[in-house]
């Protein structure tokens, strides 16, 4: 309950006047529970990513929908948090870019056979765009995101950080695209040669994802830099470098596929979260 407080003043030529002047101390718009206001939709969207890639792991029937479901809500979580911090013309620009570019390349390789080697789509992704699901530039876009924070951390030199969200993004398809293909999402022409340990995935689709990435994060670069409390892409990055370690040992028995994805994820991830804990502290 708010109360009011008066106070005594003079007014030129009217002598002492007595007058209320209230304000309000209960409750304010800011002190609501955060589950009622808009800062807890990321995090929701966080919650449901999670929970829905660890029931992907434990599900055998649902996993295209599962998949499907947590590319859209890891892909809110990211656009959502950069417009509640970085404002809508940041929010809209960088989601643009990165699903833009991603769909651009994508639409291209099938088409082609360039960047990434002669692949095709199935159908088990849902609707398509130039011959690509809709959800693959969504993934694009989720990643992007958290991946151009980190190197941001890490570095506020552009071409540095071009060159560790790039490799970032390359490292973390070191767990994507086997996942994917062994759930015959999409099917490669020609899969070899490829890296020892990871079957079935050819080289030149590391070195298309490296080209395109490289093209994503050169314009991302570009976003003015921004401070704001990023716990949210902070819990999704992490959560992507650790869970992909843990799925890869314990569920799918490819412990080359770990080893690449974190090794490769780790050089960068990994002095990423010291300096996060370090700020934080």
């Amino acid at each position: 309950v708010g109360r009011a407080t008066g106070e005594r003043v003079t007014h030129p030529g009217n002598g002492p006047t007595r007058m209320s002047v209230r304000y309000y101390d209960g409750p304010h718009a800011q002190d609501r529970p955060w589950f009622r206001s808009w800062a807890a939709l990321p995090w929701a969207c966080v919650g449901l990513t999670i929970f829905g890639q660890i029931l992907w792991i434990l599900s055998g029937s649902v996993r295209d929908g599962l998949t499907i479901g947590t590319v859209v809500t890891f892909a809110l979580a990211s656009f959502i948090h950069a417009w509640q911090n970085r404002g809508a013309w940041w929010a809209l620009s960088y989601f643009a870019i990165a699903a833009g570019v991603g769909l651009i390349a994508e639409s291209i390789g099938t088409g082609t056979g360039f960047p990434f080697g002669a692949y095709d789509y199935t159908d088990t992704l849902g609707l398509k765009l130039f011959s690509v699901p809709v959800v693959i530039p969504l993934a694009w876009a989720m990643m992007a995101y958290p991946v151009l924070l980190a190197a941001r951390t890490l570095s506020h030199n552009r071409l540095a950080v071009i060159a560790m969200g790039a490799w970032l993004l390359v490292a973390w398809d070191f767990f994507l695209d086997p996942q994917m293909v062994s759930e015959g999402h999409w099917v490669w022409a020609y899969p070899t040669p490829s890296l020892p340990g990871i079957a079935d995935i050819p080289i030149t689709n590391f070195l298309g994802w490296f080209a395109t990435a490289v093209v994503i994060m050169g314009v991302l670069s570009l976003l003015p830099e921004t401070t704001a409390n990023d716990a949210v892409p902070t819990v999704l990055l992490t959560w992507v470098f650790a869970s992909n370690i843990l799925a890869n040992i314990v569920f799918f028995d490819r412990p080359g596929v770990a080893l690449w994805g974190g090794i490769g994820m780790g050089v960068i991830v990994i002095p990423w979260l010291i300096k996060t804990w370090r700020l934080r502290s």
